[in-house]
């Protein structure tokens, strides 16, 4: 089948205190970049397992359509199940040497589970077959930048965001390379333009917030961390650095309380264990959180 043939094909289907530097960058440290995907890549279904049975059924009556692998494994792949999504996308690859998205899927779940390299090779092969594919510089640029080559990932972000200036993933992800730069203003420009493009999501209002942190601006901090928590209530990261925003303004029970629920979702985080500390924190005593 044609490269053109296949597309036609898969058109088809788819219309079917300590200093504040070092707590920041324990804070910020589990941050992760976000999916890739544009609205054009978006898969047919949501993950849930009656999609992952109606698009099993979609295979067993049309084994050899490339596009319903690939939305399979995107399924898979949201819902964590790594082994069955790279399954999916090799096949559908298989059947499609040509699938640029597959390619770029593929090396998002690769991204993933930290096989950098294999990811990288994908994101480069996706590029090969079309190098106007904003997905694939931005899973590549998150490689890039995992892998410390910096310089690289900003100009595949930069190259992603000229693409598709409408993607708030792009701006979150160079958001967070401009902050481990500690480019602070350049980071909550980012991460304003991410929140302003996608809405309500409690990571880009924690990332913006641990940048306005760093600036001094904790009266911002602290409002953009209050927005995190009430989207996201078992936000870690969230609670935390709202204690920590709160502990800067010198409201020490509104901090502990923060702490606490930190604590309450993973007693073992250092992070909060230590502000629950800082800020004279007891165990079994109630705290205000708002």
């Amino acid at each position: 089948m044609t490269h053109d043939a296949a597309k036609l094909k898969r058109n088809k289907i788819a219309r079917r205190l300590p200093p504040l530097a070092a707590i920041l960058l324990a804070l910020a440290g589990c941050a992760t970049g976000g999916n890739p995907a544009s609205d054009r890549d978006k898969p047919l279904y949501p993950g849930s397992q009656s999609n992952l049975s109606s698009l099993s059924e979609i295979i067993a009556a049309h084994p050899d359509d490339p596009q319903a692998y690939n939305m399979r494994g995107t399924v898979y792949g949201e819902a964590g199940h790594t082994e069955q999504a790279l399954a999916d996308f090799s096949k559908a690859i298989s059947l499609d040497p040509n699938y640029t998205q597959a390619y770029a899927n593929r090396a998002l779940v690769y991204r993933k589970v930290n096989k950098l390299d294999l990811a990288l090779a994908d994101d480069n092969k996706a590029l090969t077959l079309d190098a106007s594919y904003a997905p694939a510089y931005l899973g590549r640029g998150m490689v890039y930048r995992e892998q410390g080559r910096n310089n690289q990932a900003l100009e595949d972000f930069n190259k992603a965001i000229t693409l598709r200036p409408d993607n708030p993933e792009a701006y979150y992800n160079r958001g967070l390379l401009y902050q481990s730069q500690r480019q602070h203003a350049l980071a909550v420009d980012d991460f304003s333009m991410a929140i302003g493009l996608a809405g309500q999501k409690s990571e880009s209002y924690v990332a913006r917030a641990l940048s306005y942190l760093a600036l001094g601006n904790i009266k911002a901090a602290a409002e953009d961390l209050d927005q995190a928590v009430q989207l996201d209530p078992l936000n870690l990261r969230g609670w935390t650095s709202r204690g920590l925003a709160y502990e800067r303004l010198g409201q020490k029970d509104k901090a502990a309380g923060s702490y606490a629920k930190a604590l309450n979702i993973n007693d073992k985080y250092q992070p909060a264990k230590e502000g629950f500390t800082r800020v004279g924190g007891k165990i079994g005593q109630t705290y205000p959180t708002f």
